[in-house]
């Protein structure tokens, strides 16, 4: 069996591949192949999935990009809506605002009293790229804050974090687990987290929510898992059963918690409403930015 990987080694989906192929591989009887095939946000290992056929040999490990490349490119080599069947989400990563040391802030709501004191556009907030989730999700964020600052893509994470650190931009979105050695060598400020609940790598952190700004809690990096359009209900359902028994085995669960990622198990149905409802958020907010992917 093949689980498709859509972005490259040591990406969160790539991380929780190889920590559960193993065990549905001793579960199944047979090797489970973890393949890389990175490029065009995740759509080229999409493409691959959706063309295959639907016998539970070739799923996707998809995050929550598959949602936002419907309103990202004009033309896509599948239909998201009916070329994938959804199986089950299997975690989740909150992600953080941080802001550059110089930044006398403390909190979101400080944050947003400091930018609006400022002239309009002399403040930037970093992205590893257009049309990512770090991008889109601060555009969702600057409209649910009210605030103007400018967007500075770069050419990955690297770069971005870099220059956050370095005061060259000022502030940026990005997964908890990303910046947490930054955070904790006191190179950045750590804002607020998206999500119901405080991140348990930085439990100091307030949600988004408990600072009065509800918007920003849906906005997660989900890990989910599909196969090609057209799978049996049968199989869907052996196949659902299987990964939450693994992804929900203890030693799985802590792995995953040390990286980050909270096992957050849905049913088939619930994601594809998941789907839906992401399709139409970032369809909006792709809208109001003018959001291009690279």
């Amino acid at each position: 069996m093949t689980l498709v990987v859509p972005f490259t080694a040591g990406s969160g989906s790539d991380t929780i591949s190889r920590i559960i192929g193993p065990r549905l591989g001793e579960l199944w009887k047979q090797p489970v192949v973890v393949d890389n095939r990175p490029g065009a946000s995740g759509n080229l290992g999409a493409d691959r999935v959706a063309k295959s056929p639907p016998d539970g040999q070739t799923l996707l490990m998809a995050i929550n990009t598959l949602a936002a490349t419907p309103s990202l490119y004009k033309t896509l080599p599948y239909n998201p809506a009916t070329d994938f069947t959804p199986i089950a989400r299997l975690a989740t990563a909150s992600f953080a605002l941080i802001v550059n040391n110089n930044v006398p802030v403390k909190d979101v709501r400080s944050l947003v009293a400091y930018v609006k004191s400022k002239p309009t556009g002399s403040l930037n907030y970093a992205s590893p790229g257009n049309g990512t989730p770090h991008h889109m999700g601060m555009e969702l964020a600057k409209s649910a804050l009210g605030i103007d600052v400018v967007h500075v893509p770069y050419k990955g994470f690297s770069g971005a974090l870099t220059d956050t650190m370095g005061g060259q931009v000022q502030m940026m979105l990005a997964t908890v687990q990303s910046v947490l050695p930054q955070v904790q060598a006191g190179k950045v400020r750590m804002l607020g987290v998206t999500g119901a609940e405080r991140s348990p790598l930085m439990p100091d952190v307030p949600t988004f929510r408990e600072q009065g700004i509800s918007a920003l809690e849906p906005v997660d990096a989900w890990y989910a898992v599909f196969g090609p359009g057209g799978m049996s209900a049968a199989l869907v359902e052996r196949l659902h059963h299987d990964f939450v028994q693994v992804v929900q085995q203890d030693d799985v669960r802590k792995k995953l918690s040390e990286l980050g990622l909270a096992v957050r198990i849905s049913s088939p149905a619930e994601l594809r409403e998941l789907m839906s409802s992401d399709i139409a958020r970032w369809k909006k907010v792709v809208a109001d930015a003018h959001i291009v992917a690279e």
